[in-house]
């Protein structure tokens, strides 16, 4: 057994998609959130900047004695994985992209049409449909940048009509041109939106990495025996940019009180 806190980060506030389904599936465990508010968003922005700030979040989660790393970003799992898991090597570290991957090659067929939506960067890796056709290669994937999302949901713009028609905007036309029927949400804020697009296109099949990397960490800690007992440990939620939209989406998301909520300011813009 191992009490420590598991600590998650992101780019910004999208990570704390994953926190609900943990604390669900696993409520016993306590967590570290990092999330770089500040310097969001990261999917536009050259790899090697993508990496420094990805460092420095993680060495701050490691100075907090963090059992595991998640890294509860698509754009950063597709550009830093490798390189935390060898400057960390006795913390596992747990990335986004390969749980969602394997689900969605798990519940389509060859007669699937598979669209993956996600930042430029995430897409511009290929990763998912590396590893989507690394578990199926009859399998057909189709991907589509959607830059747009992510400042969107940072601003709180979410259950307006800006939002429906930014969706509309990138989805009506790669939808209805390669006949998708299943959708990856590839950046962990999309699952804020997940409503939207459902009520928009009804008909979709929508594989959240958000949910799916939930068994991923529960496997590992369990073959680790690194599983939580009871835990008195708080929360802690940390943010470059302490803002009232990170503290509201952080309630919304959480679906709590603010005064239930331990947030701390850590610039890391070093």
């Amino acid at each position: 057994m191992d009490n420590r806190p598991i600590g998650f980060f992101d780019s910004g506030l999208g990570g704390l998609t994953c926190i609900p389904n943990l604390f669900s599936e696993l409520p016993q465990e306590r967590v570290i959130y990092f999330g770089d508010t500040a310097r969001t968003p990261y999917g536009s922005k050259a790899v090697s900047t993508i990496r420094h700030y990805a460092t420095q979040i993680a060495d701050f989660l490691a100075s907090k004695d963090v059992k595991m790393m998640v890294i509860a970003c698509n754009t950063i799992t597709a550009t830093c994985l490798d390189e935390l898991r060898q400057r960390f090597p006795d913390i596992p570290i747990v990335g986004i992209i390969k749980p969602a991957a394997v689900k969605a090659a798990s519940c389509c067929d060859e007669f699937s049409r598979i669209g993956v939506i996600a930042t430029k960067v995430t897409i511009a890796s290929d990763d998912y449909n590396r590893m989507i056709k690394e578990q199926n290669p009859q399998l057909k994937v189709f991907s589509k940048a959607t830059p747009a999302f992510v400042p969107l949901i940072e601003e709180g713009i979410i259950d307006n009509d800006i939002m429906n028609l930014t969706i509309k905007y990138y989805l009506d036309d790669f939808i209805k041109e390669n006949s998708i029927d299943t959708l990856v949400l590839g950046c962990t804020h999309y699952p804020i939106i997940r409503k939207n697009i459902q009520n928009i296109y009804p008909q979709l099949r929508i594989i959240n990495p958000s949910y799916e990397i939930i068994s991923r960490i529960k496997d590992i800690l369990t073959e680790k025996d690194m599983l939580a007992a009871e835990n008195d440990r708080e929360n802690i939620f940390y943010a470059s940019d302490l803002s009232e939209n990170f503290v509201n989406m952080i309630q919304k998301v959480l679906e709590t009180e603010k005064s239930d909520l331990i947030l701390k300011f850590k610039n890391l813009d070093l």
